[in-house]
């Protein structure tokens, strides 16, 4: 399990504890999943995505995505900022998701850190 924060009632984790889980052991494994909820223009835009990320934009296809998912699934939610991955993520916990996070601070964090993306 990643190391989880929670914030006004919602899971987080920090980008930089992200970049330092995705180098374990437990991450290569596949266990958890990286869904982008951006727009398909933002994934390749100018602030870029995470290697590995799926993009599962924000709407009917994250939530038909999250309705026939498995409940048990770790995934961490990211977006531009964070806002659109907390909707993705208390969306997903309303439906009995456990095990899932928002990336706090979304890409423009990642980027203000310098950790790697794909463009």
């Amino acid at each position: 399990m990643l190391d989880i924060e929670m914030h006004d009632g919602l899971p987080e984790i920090r980008p930089d504890v992200l970049a330092l889980a995705m180098r374990g052991d437990a991450w290569k494994s596949g266990g958890v999943r990286l869904i982008d909820v951006r727009r398909s223009e933002e994934f390749v835009g100018e602030l870029g995505h995470i290697d590995g990320a799926e993009l599962i934009t924000l709407g009917p296809e994250l939530q038909s995505f999250i309705d026939n998912g498995d409940p048990a699934q770790e995934i961490v939610f990211v977006c531009r900022s964070g806002g659109r991955s907390g909707q993705a993520t208390a969306y997903a916990v309303g439906k009995g998701y456990s095990k899932v996070a928002n990336m706090s601070g979304g890409m423009l964090r990642w980027n203000e850190l310098g950790l790697p993306i794909q463009k």
